[in-house]
Parts: C-alpha cells; sequence; structure tokens
C-alpha cells in the first residue's frame, strides 16, 4: 500500500486543506482553499454516471485499446477522451483519471481559486503561485530526487504520469515514470499512457521523447527508467530536498 500512494506526497501545499473523495475506482486527493467534499463528490457522481452510461450503450469505449471516432452525441467528458485518444493512439479510456481530475477542477473552481486534484498519479493544478510537483519513479534512483516548478502563468495544467513498475493502471512498457504535461488532463494522461507502453528499456527513451514532442497539446515530458532520464520541452527541472 505504501508503494500505491507514495506519489500522494508528491505535492507540498501547507497553505491548501486536503481530503480525500473516493467514489467507486475514482480515488481523489483534492487540495483546496477550504474542504469541499460534498461538492467534489457530487462532481465525482455527475461525472462518473455520464461515463458509465455512454459506457452501457456502447461497451466497446471501454475495451478498445485503440483510438475511436469523436461520438457528437457524447456527454463533453467522453467527447474529450475520444479526441485524446485519437491524439496519443491509445484507446479512450487511458484518459479516464485525467478527465476526471480536470472536470471536477473545474467544477469546484467557483468554491476555491488555487486547487490541485489528483487522481491515481494524475493531477490537475489551478495556482495562483508557483507548485512544485515531485516525480515518483517506483525504485528508480531518481524517485522523488527531482520535482518539476510550475509557475503561476503555466497555470491551469495537467501534470499525468504512467508507469509499467508503480501502479495497477494497465501499462505495455517498462518505463518507472513518463510524466506528460499539458494543457489538457485528458491529453496528458491518454499521452503518458502512448510513451509508457512504447518504453521497454533505457535505448528507448530518446525515440519516445521525439514521438511525444509531436503530439498535440503536450508541452513538456519526463521520462524515468532506472538511473536514465530523459526530458523535451516547457520543463523546469528542480532538486527536491524531502524531510
Amino acid at each position: 500500500m505504501y508503494q500505491e500512494r507514495a506519489y500522494r506526497n508528491s505535492v507540498r501545499t501547507d497553505d491548501l486543506v486536503k481530503f480525500e473523495v473516493i467514489v467507486k475506482e475514482t480515488d481523489l486527493l483534492i487540495r483546496a482553499e477550504k474542504d469541499l467534499s460534498h461538492e467534489a463528490r457530487e462532481a465525482v457522481l455527475k461525472y462518473r454516471s455520464q461515463i458509465e452510461a455512454y459506457i452501457k450503450k456502447n461497451p466497446w469505449f471501454e475495451r478498445s485499446l485503440i483510438p475511436l471516432p469523436v461520438d457528437p452525441y457524447a456527454p463533453k467528458i467522453v467527447q474529450e477522451m475520444f479526441q485524446a485518444s485519437q491524439i496519443a493512439q491509445v484507446g479512450p479510456m487511458a484518459a479516464v483519471a485525467g478527465a476526471i481530475a480536470e472536470w471536477v477542477t473545474k467544477d469546484l473552481l467557483p468554491f476555491s481559486k488555487e486547487l490541485i486534484i489528483e487522481n491515481g498519479g494524475d493531477i490537475y493544478l489551478v495556482s495562483s503561485r508557483e507548485r512544485i510537483v515531485g516525480i515518483y519513479a517506483g525504485t528508480s534512483p531518481l524517485s522523488f530526487k527531482i520535482g518539476i516548478s510550475i509557475p503561476p502563468e503555466e497555470s491551469p495544467l495537467g501534470i499525468c504520469t504512467s508507469s509499467g513498475t508503480v501502479g495497477h493502471s494497465l501499462s505495455f512498457g517498462k518505463a518507472d515514470a513518463v510524466c506528460i504535461l499539458s494543457r489538457s488532463a485528458v491529453v496528458a494522461d491518454a499521452v503518458a499512457t502512448a510513451i509508457g507502453n512504447w518504453i521497454q528499456g533505457k535505448k528507448d527513451i530518446e525515440p519516445a521523447l521525439e514521438r511525444g514532442s509531436r503530439m498535440e497539446g503536450v508541452s513538456g515530458i519526463v521520462i524515468i527508467v532506472e538511473e536514465k532520464m530523459g526530458v523535451w520541452g516547457k520543463v523546469n527541472l528542480v532538486p527536491l530536498h524531502r524531510s
């Protein structure tokens, strides 16, 4: 269990209230200016019900590991998952954690100007001050040694991480961490999955960075495989001094 939830220490936010909202598989850690547990739970239920109802009518949406054409009649959150799957060339459910994090954040913004929502290692951040997000990479010696500084002008931002060695999410690769930055957490989640799937070893870091850099909406990439790291784009790395 410690390994599963170690990434929840990735953001230091002493100025914000921290609380969890859990509904079925959705497990959110939320940082806001005040406790918004009730409002967050209502938002989670709303978006989960939209996705679940769509899957009930279109079961292929849940099972597909390849991109699918956008359904213009689907709920907006589902349409964004379709679009992200086409960008990343993965199934639409690869974007579900990022999608819920982002859409719940949008619902909570009227109640809190500062919001950071993490859903299974996928983060959507809205902040008027600099935030530092640590990178958890399992047993890699680089795990929690470096962080990404997010200046306020880069907010809102999705910071999504996929791993072939940590957690329960489906990955066909062997990266310790693939961290994607994008204005859309939906896109960041899908692209993190795609790049994570490509990486079978340290030799794959450079070509994976090159492929990821061509994907629409991606502003930064960090890949960690064992003791090796590759970085592309708008990524301001800082050392972490953990107590």
